[in-house]
């Protein structure tokens, strides 16, 4: 039934897995991203081939691509674009800035200042930016793919949790496996193997696949049992002893759409609780605030999505 999807899961696998080692295993929560139009939070050490990732995706959906690297002196101006006096006309110009691509890579972004942090909110809900009282719109496959490192480094700044809520995916990125790293030095430990140079030979998409997936994702059916265990665990949240914040409206739809297309990559016609429980802590865990006390115990917020998986009754 979702041949469509398969289809589109199976190609990504190939442009993806073909310069980066391992991304089989995150190609799933992508492609949730792009058929539902959300944004992905990449979580992970430097030096673990999240920018790669992002860049060969670029490639592969064949749309333009733009870079910002999160710096405590980065700007909203230095990502929305100001406008400028050309000598030609005579008169003021907009000159965008990166935000206006189809895939907007932000390394680092929890090293941006809470100011341009903020700038983000508005392109990644409305899909556009305000500029001198005028709204521009973004493209309309606009994706955010944003990196943040893990731990408390120095000179990082803790997302807000507005913005957290914008993500639809946190994808935890680990250290690889010793045979995967030794992939990694065989293919590009040469002087001119250069994984930056190897994305580039990665061919787009076909024409109108992620279009026919979004269209082919409507027959996907979810019982009104399904969307009932999705609110119970948006609840159980809300009350959960550890957590200050549970997960938010936005977070349940985001679940809701996030187990469709699980159903769909399965080529299913209908979401059941397994699909639920596949995406749950990816949709989940980055929205979920945990108290000073859970922080003092060692508790995770993946910890918390377990639980809560655990503790909810699944519907027959």
């Amino acid at each position: 039934m979702s041949s469509q999807i398969q289809q589109l899961r199976e190609s990504l696998t190939a442009s993806l897995g073909g310069v980066v080692i391992g991304a089989e295993a995150v190609v799933p929560a992508l492609l949730i991203a792009l058929v539902a139009r959300g944004h992905v939070l990449v979580q992970g050490v430097p030096g673990l081939g999240k920018t790669l990732l992002a860049k060969t995706l670029a490639r592969a959906l064949g749309g333009d691509f733009r870079r910002i690297q999160g710096t405590a002196d980065l700007m909203p101006s230095d990502i929305i674009g100001v406008h400028v006096f050309d000598e030609a006309s005579r008169g003021f110009v907009f000159r965008p800035g990166p935000l206006f691509a189809d895939v907007v890579l932000v390394d680092e972004i929890n090293r941006a200042g809470p100011k341009t942090q903020s700038a983000l909110l508005e392109a990644m809900e409305e899909r556009q930016v305000s500029l001198e009282r005028a709204a521009l719109p973004l493209p309309p496959d606009f994706l955010v793919l944003a990196t943040q490192n893990p731990r408390e480094f120095e000179g990082t700044y803790p997302l807000p949790e507005s913005q957290l809520d914008r993500f639809m995916l946190r994808i935890d990125i680990g250290y690889p496996s010793r045979e995967a790293e030794a992939e990694v030095l065989a293919r590009y430990g040469g002087v001119l193997a250069s994984a930056a140079t190897a994305f580039m030979q990665v061919a787009p998409l076909e024409a109108g696949l992620l279009g026919a997936a979004r269209a082919e994702l409507e027959q996907v059916h979810v019982a009104e049992a399904l969307g009932g265990y999705i609110l119970d665990l948006a609840r159980a949240s809300r009350r959960h002893p550890r957590l200050s914040l549970g997960l938010s409206t936005r977070g349940a739809l985001a679940l809701h759409r996030a187990a469709r297309i699980a159903a769909a990559m399965r080529g299913a016609q209908f979401v059941t609780p397994d699909d639920v429980k596949e995406v749950a802590a990816p949709v989940m865990a980055h929205r979920l605030l945990l108290t000073p006390e859970a922080l003092l115990e060692g508790v995770t917020d993946l910890d918390v999505v377990a639980t809560l998986l655990a503790e909810t009754p699944v519907p027959r």
